[in-house]
């Protein structure tokens, strides 16, 4: 029995899982990496074709986003999945294709003016409708046998409707091993759906570390927060855009509005709309209806058994074609605007922070994680002016984050998670930036005084013996350099200092915590007297 660590390893996204047991070889999540990408990857070890099945922990991109990639190379095993999360891939995935040719299509139109070679897109449409044709869907909590020797069952995760911590049970030779993998860890007393369930026991966790170093910042209740916003945004004069995730946190935003609304938390703004701009999160909220039974927490399904859909309101307005989208710049009224993408990097958002980030009277609000290298990290960071459509646009709305609102377990509740899996011999640590998963592996061994070793991409593990196999190196990502020559002689001495000053940096270890300390603040006050 071998595990093999592919992505995710000391980063957030691309998840991915490679195991041999039993005869077979599969994966756990095949997902796509998104924002700033800091490490190498090592590849599948073996052919897609070769690949006899994969188990899917929830429909997030970065969980899932590749399957239509293993299907263009030949995959055609399974895909074992809880309901909810094979009815929002049927749509993700088909968003997710129509996105990459979009994409290769743009792409292509400006490249053939300046004489570039034709731009494939990573996987097409064709592709995704045949991963989705391979999903096979399980309730929670029900033991199947996929193949002989391996068993799964899935445990509501309670990140997004249908996610799912993956309990996998193989047994080869005589020798049985309990696997769980965590999945992304849900958030206590979310909206609409289930706080995250435990796992009684295992052998090994494989589990993530998003907020491994965090605490979140609570609002005493989200609605009020939410409320608060509005209303001096109203007030203004302005309206409030809320770059949202299609899928789960759009859902949970018209949820609070709704509350909003029969609450009459709003003076002096009767019948304010809220717009959803997004074809996926209109259609996913429609899965949500869809699942509602075997997901919804107690507090939604009261309003389900009254007969009131939970996530619809008055004042809703649900757009789909391109002309309606447009449209909702031509409305003057005080409004709330919720369209995807969260991290700003595509979607219809981009059109809308076109129109309304130069409006002082304006609030962007952001509902959720912000990965490096996004627009949207550029925003809260407090960018001055951000490209858009390759249009300077200057930042003079109100940029907010609302705290508390997020997906993710905290520090204490992938702790609590963690310890509540007894008889566990190894930990591994993934799905975190660096800084975290390192600071929640070191967590579990002291307070927990467990075993827990955090990967790197290309990482292996033997099951039966227990021991890592092969303790891979970071290997990060060259980034590319700028020609010296090219620059200007001011810029080229600026670029220069900053090298000289990364290697100061990478030479820290071992100083005293003061000189680290005095350096980090300099650097901070640099970087806040500069920025843009």
């Amino acid at each position: 029995m071998k595990m093999m660590f592919i992505g995710a390893t000391h980063e957030v996204t691309g998840s991915c899982t490679y195991i041999e047991a039993c005869g077979k070889k599969f994966l756990v999540d095949f997902g796509m990496e998104q924002g700033e990408d800091i490490y190498e990857n090592v590849q599948i070890p073996v052919a897609p074709s070769d690949i006899d099945f994969v188990l899917l922990t929830h429909a997030h991109i970065d969980h899932s986003g590749l399957l239509p990639l293993l299907y263009a190379g030949g995959f055609q095993g399974e895909i074992h999945a809880t309901e909810a999360t094979s009815n929002l891939c049927s749509i993700m995935l088909r968003d997710s294709a129509h996105i990459q040719e979009f994409e290769a299509e743009w792409k292509n139109r400006k490249g053939k003016r300046s004489g570039e070679e034709e731009f494939e897109p990573l996987y097409t449409m064709n592709d995704a409708i045949g991963a989705i044709e391979l999903f096979v869907k399980h309730k929670y909590d029900e033991t199947a046998e996929i193949s002989e020797g391996i068993t799964v069952s899935f445990r509501d995760a309670g990140h997004l409707l249908g996610s799912s911590s993956v309990i996998v049970t193989l047994t080869e030779n005589g020798e049985t091993r309990k696997i769980v993998f965590s999945g992304d860890i849900g958030n206590i007393n979310q909206p609409l759906i289930r706080d995250p369930q435990y796992v009684e026991d295992a052998d090994y966790v494989i589990m993530e570390s998003t907020y491994g170093n965090r605490i979140h910042e609570r609002p005493t209740d989200y609605v009020t927060a939410l409320a608060r916003v509005l209303q001096e945004t109203f007030d203004r004069g302005g309206s409030v855009i809320i770059p949202s995730f299609a899928v789960g946190r759009t859902q949970e935003m018209l949820y609070f509005l709704r509350r909003i609304k029969d609450e009459g938390l709003i003076s002096g703004h009767d019948g304010f709309p809220v717009y959803v701009d997004s074809p996926l999160a209109n259609e996913a909220t429609d899965i949500f209806i869809l699942n509602r039974e075997s997901c919804y927490d107690e507090e939604a399904l009261k309003y389900v058994r009254q007969g009131i859909n939970p996530i619809t309101f008055e004042d809703l307005i649900r757009t789909v074609s391109s002309d309606d989208s447009r449209a909702i710049n031509s409305d003057t009224r005080q409004k709330v605007i919720i369209s995807a993408s969260g991290m700003c990097e595509a979607g219809r958002i981009k059109h809308h922070l076109k129109h309304n980030l130069w409006i002082k009277e304006n609030t962007i609000l952001f509902v959720g994680y912000q990965a490096g290298n996004t627009l949207g990290r550029s925003l809260i960071d407090g960018a001055k002016r951000v490209k858009l459509f390759g249009e300077t646009v200057k930042v003079a709305a109100k940029i907010l984050q609302l705290p508390g609102v997020s997906g993710h377990a905290d520090m204490n509740g992938l702790f609590n998670w963690a310890q509540s899996v007894k008889g566990v011999k190894k930990y591994f640590i993934n799905h975190g930036e660096a800084t975290s998963a390192e600071f929640f592996g070191q967590k579990l061994r002291d307070e927990l005084g467990a075993d827990v070793y955090v990967p790197y991409s290309g990482a292996e593990f033997d099951l039966i013996e227990n021991v890592v196999t092969v303790d891979a190196e970071p290997k990060l990502i060259p980034k590319k350099k700028k020609n010296l020559a090219n620059m200007s002689p001011v810029y080229s001495d600026l670029i220069m200092a900053s090298d000289r000053l990364a290697a100061l940096i990478r030479n820290s270890d071992g100083r005293t915590n003061a000189d680290m300390r005095q350096l980090t603040e300099a650097l901070n006050k640099l970087y806040n007297e500069f920025k843009l």
